[in-house]
């Protein structure tokens, strides 16, 4: 199992806030002076594996089952939970939100959402939205950069070489710095437009003779369109991550466009109700902008989430690129707890990136 427990200062902190018994009351005094929407962003809710043997990307594990379990229960039971739905009713209407509203995402599409958190969902009776990448169900292809991190942990080659990021390496045998490069490259690569970020992994499936095409690996799967039905005649709700897991602010004008209605559309005819919602890709400031804004409101939707890292004091104002709250799967329920009573204390800051390249990622402890 991977060592856990909560690193640095705001863990730290989180865990003593928690243990002292003053969390519920912090957080109900901060309630009176601000009425923020609080979204959380998760991914994978699976137990944790062993790192030394397990072949995917660690890091889009958002908590283990028991633990998400607990993080459901806390927001039933001190916090307003509603749905993403809902909360463009209120908007629409003018009304404002309740006190310590939070509203609960997923992003991508995994099928463990189906098998795990789903039924934890319904049992607690939290709602959430899934924000899917429609190429991947439509395909069942496991989603490109966690096939990539699947590809350097495994390939037989000997050194990575990737002229399009300055890369030429050797790959050490051990596992854990195989990690530690393949994070870095999904780091730096994100600088490239997005066609140049899917040739490239497209040459290393080629020259390492690891294609994704027919690969339907059990760790790396999405979920099914019959899987997302049952899910929203349970009550659950969907929106888009875009056809192809592809960052639409690296996109060209044209695909970019055709990317968000493709997804829309494809949303609209499998489920029951109309997409309305959306969630830009990979996240951070890169992945969207005023262009990837305007073609998201043009389509249809009439709510988009960013991955910046925050809350919504008005939430009416950036409803088109709301922040959301990550939840990593180092937060114990201490620094989980103290994350949401006091969010701007206790979540990762965002970095604002500059146009020459990426200094840390953009949820970073």
């Amino acid at each position: 199992m991977t060592t856990r427990g909560a690193p640095g200062i705001r863990g730290r902190l989180g865990e003593l806030c928690y243990s002292s018994g003053l969390l519920h009351s912090l957080q109900r005094v901060r309630a009176w002076w601000q009425r923020d929407l609080r979204i959380l962003a998760y991914h994978r809710v699976m137990p944790l594996p062993d790192p030394d043997a397990y072949e995917f990307d660690l890091e889009l594990i958002s908590t283990p089952p028991a633990e998400f379990r607990e993080q459901m229960l806390r927001i039933k039971r001190y916090f307003r939970p509603m749905r993403l739905t809902d909360i463009v009713a209120a908007l629409d209407a003018g009304e404002a939100l309740p006190p310590d509203t939070v509203a609960v995402t997923f992003d991508d599409g995994y099928d463990d959402n189906y098998r795990i958190a789903a039924p934890i969902l319904d049992e607690v009776g939290v709602p959430a939205t899934f924000f899917v990448s429609t190429g991947h169900i439509d395909s069942g292809r496991p989603y490109a950069y966690d096939w990539l991190v699947h590809m350097i942990l495994l390939t037989r080659a000997e050194r990575l070489v990737l002229p399009e990021l300055g890369i030429d390496i050797a790959l050490p045998p051990v596992r854990a710095q195989r990690r530690r490069i393949a994070g870095n490259v999904l780091l730096r690569m994100k600088w490239l437009d997005a066609f140049g970020q899917s040739a490239m992994i497209a040459r290393l499936e080629a020259e390492w003779d690891m294609p994704s095409a027919q690969a339907r690996p059990v760790d790396c799967r999405p979920m099914t369109w019959a899987q997302a039905r049952e899910m929203e005649s349970a009550g659950l709700e969907f929106g888009s991550h875009g056809v192809h897991h592809r960052m639409l602010a690296r996109l060209p004008q044209d695909e970019m466009v055709r990317e968000i209605r493709e997804s829309k559309a494809t949303l609209d005819r499998e489920l029951r109700n109309p997409a309305i919602l959306m969630s830009y890709p990979v996240g951070g400031d890169r992945a969207y902008n005023d262009a990837v804004v305007d073609a998201t409101r043009n389509a249809g939707f009439q709510l988009a989430c960013s991955y910046v890292c925050g809350t919504n004091a008005e939430p009416s104002e950036n409803r088109y690129s709301l922040y959301r709250l990550p939840v990593e799967s180092n937060m114990g329920p201490g620094w989980f707890a103290a994350m949401l009573a006091l969010p701007q204390l206790m979540s990762y800051p965002t970095a604002a990136h500059e146009a020459t390249g990426p200094a840390v990622q953009p949820c970073s402890p």
